[in-house]
């Protein structure tokens, strides 16, 4: 299937109406399950810790997320007598935007046929739509950024440089997993993605691609949207609130909205691109229905995991952060991309990569090992502006 089939006949009023549906759809949608995404961690987190959690607003607590929101609403709107008045109150926007947009071109179930029009369950497929959510994904730095900047006080400053720096470094990650994904999938199409991967379970990407990437992109997606043990954009210790510390109110909301429906989305995401999306065993009862609660289902599964990781991890460090970014993630996937490429050309030329690097990296390792001794025993040559000639 090549582009939108909704689009197959031209753009009539029956097509610009099940536009605007879906996408209302898909909006009121996300806002929901963030509203529950966040009473699930709070609740999964307290069962973990053995704690009640939420139990007042609603059955279970399920209405303390909409509590919380209203209250936030209704208190007192600051704003820094240094701040640059136009840009601190569009950040939040910009924080929250990207998230939606992400989910837009996620494929969350099969096709159905409304008013003689085969429309496929996602707000729109682009031909790049892996593209557009790398884009979007990288757009939420500039939130960061400018919230921090546009605050006029050095710590949200300090916080949103640091902040900047994290998402920058595990971007480089995400972007090279989704070039082995295309490189697999031969498209830039999320759909399509889904399609490649459509005919039985080992055919997910996860599978054929080695765990490896799945890992990587795993790890550096939870990097960039803040999350435990990455949540360093909060440094209580040092920077307060990080870079929105500042911030109440509603636009206070607005960064919280964005950073839990980050979770959803780049697990949807990886749903997407690893595990077949809505693929799964189909019945003939309600066919439509079932693409959905698979994906449903898996997705699930991921904010799960992200909560536990929450609930069982310490912090790390800054430079530990960094470290395990540029140093071991970022040289990891550009050696399995080249094992991915070699291996599409040629198993032969696969394991001969995968050989070659093997060797490469065991002679780094080494070398470092050795170098790391020689600092120890003090045996290495000084040198800098201390160094006598």
């Amino acid at each position: 299937m090549t582009g939108d089939p909704l689009f197959a006949h031209g753009v009539g009023l029956a097509v610009v109406l099940i536009v605007i549906v879906k996408a209302v759809v898909a909006f009121v949608a996300l806002l929901v399950s963030t509203m529950l995404m966040v009473w699930f961690e709070r609740k999964v987190i307290s069962d973990m810790q053995d704690r009640i959690g939420p139990n007042r607003a609603g059955p279970f607590g399920i209405l303390q997320s909409l509590a919380d929101g209203t209250k936030l609403f209704f208190k007192e709107d600051l704003l820094p007598s240094r701040a640059e008045r136009v840009v601190f109150r569009l950040a939040p926007f910009v924080a929250v935007v990207p998230a939606f947009l992400v989910f837009a071109v996620v494929p969350v179930g099969g096709v159905v046929t409304i008013a003689h029009h085969v429309v496929e369950l996602q707000v729109a497929d682009p031909p790049m739509g892996i593209l557009f959510v790398l884009v979007m994904s990288s757009i939420a730095v500039y939130a960061t950024m400018l919230a921090g900047w546009s605050s006029g006080s050095k710590y949200p400053l300090l916080g949103a440089v640091r902040a900047s720096a994290q998402m920058i470094s595990y971007e480089a990650v995400i972007g090279l997993t989704v070039v082995m994904v295309i490189l697999e999938s031969h498209s830039l199409s999320t759909r399509a993605i889904v399609e490649s991967q459509a005919q039985h379970f080992w055919q997910w990407n996860v599978i054929r691609l080695g765990i490896v990437p799945f890992v990587l992109f795993f790890i550096a997606s939870t990097a960039e949207m803040n999350r435990p043990p990455f949540d360093l954009v909060e440094g209580e210790q040092e920077l307060g609130g990080g870079f929105n510390t500042e911030y109440s109110s509603l636009r206070f909301a607005l960064f919280y909205l964005a950073e839990f429906m980050n979770t959803i989305t780049m697990s949807a995401v990886a749903v997407t691109l690893f595990f077949g999306g809505p693929d799964g065993p189909g019945f003939h009862v309600v066919r439509w229905l079932w693409p959905i609660l698979w994906f449903v289902g898996k997705t699930t599964i991921f904010c799960y995991v992200q909560v536990w990781i929450r609930a069982a991890l310490p912090r790390l460090r800054y430079d530990q952060l960094m470290d395990l970014g540029w140093k071991r993630m970022i040289p990891l996937s550009l050696g399995w991309l080249l094992i991915v490429a070699g291996v599409i050309v040629s198993v032969s030329w696969g394991f001969a990569l995968m050989g070659a690097l093997l060797v490469g990296a065991v002679l780094v390792w080494q070398a470092a090992r050795l170098g790391r001794r020689r600092r120890l025993a003090g045996l290495e040559p000084v040198t800098g502006p201390g160094a006598r000639g």
